[in-house]
């Protein structure tokens, strides 16, 4: 072989070669591709992640709680939005004014001590018929006085029986409505005020028929005691007919 035709063959087979150089790839072993699986880790992280889920929520039930307790406690201290009290006390007001005018013998011990003595106690023997007969006359006064002031009293009570009936009904729907314990700690406690006012005027009716019954009384028993002194005057012997010198006609 000439030196020429050595020259063409080591050419040609860089040529076939080269393409194979450039094309290569590397070699990667098959083991590689395998994928590990351990069921004992995977476990283990799917419990932990449950247990996770399981605080947080637990966390957002605890944070639910007590945003809820707050709102009931705001609701507990909520005041309730009305008040009966200002009427309450204008017909206890009413009622004292009507059982502070009564009428000459007043709602007073020293008084009714003072009047008794003057005007009920014995008679005596030596008071005068026109004397007696004001005195009868000043008892029978005060007993139609302690009538009529015990009739006033009546009146003023009956009178608020119908303000006392629409605070009542307010004072129902409130406590019944109440959005916490406050409002119905006060409802329920203007009720017991309300109740409070109607024993007041039952004492106050009470008091003044009391009153005028005690003076019907006591004049029966005055007028029974000037019964049996006038009986004793009329049933005393007088000094009978003493004569005496008489003009029948007038001259000079």
């Amino acid at each position: 072989m000439t030196r020429l035709s050595l020259r063409a063959c080591r050419l040609a087979i860089a040529l076939m070669a080269a393409p194979l150089g450039v094309m290569s790839v590397p070699v990667i072993p098959a083991a590689a591709f395998d994928i590990v699986y351990d069921p004992t880790n995977y476990a283990q992280n799917v419990l932990q992640a449950a247990r996770a889920l399981e605080q947080i929520t637990n966390q957002i039930t605890s944070l639910q709680n007590e945003a809820q307790m707050l709102i009931n406690q705001a609701k507990n201290l909520a005041s309730l939005p009305f008040s009966a009290l200002q009427k309450l006390q204008q017909s206890v007001q009413k009622t004292q004014q009507l059982l502070s005018q009564a009428q000459n013998i007043a709602f007073d011990v020293q008084k009714i001590d003072q009047a008794f003595q003057q005007q009920y106690a014995n008679v005596p023997t030596s008071a005068s018929d026109k004397q007696l007969i004001a005195g009868a006359k000043t008892r029978w006064q005060n007993t139609v006085a302690g009538l009529q002031d015990a009739m006033r009293v009546q009146a003023g009570v009956v009178g608020n029986i119908d303000t006392n009936k629409e605070q009542m009904s307010e004072l129902v729907n409130r406590s019944q409505s109440a959005t916490g314990a406050l409002q119905a700690t006060q409802a329920g406690n203007q009720l017991l005020a309300l109740q409070s006012q109607q024993l007041s005027d039952l004492v106050a009716v009470l008091s003044a028929n009391g009153r005028s019954q005690a003076l019907v009384e006591a004049e029966r028993a005055a007028a029974a005691e000037q019964g049996r002194e006038q009986r004793r005057r009329f049933l005393t012997p007088g000094s009978g007919y003493q004569p005496g010198s008489a003009k029948m006609f007038y001259g000079n």
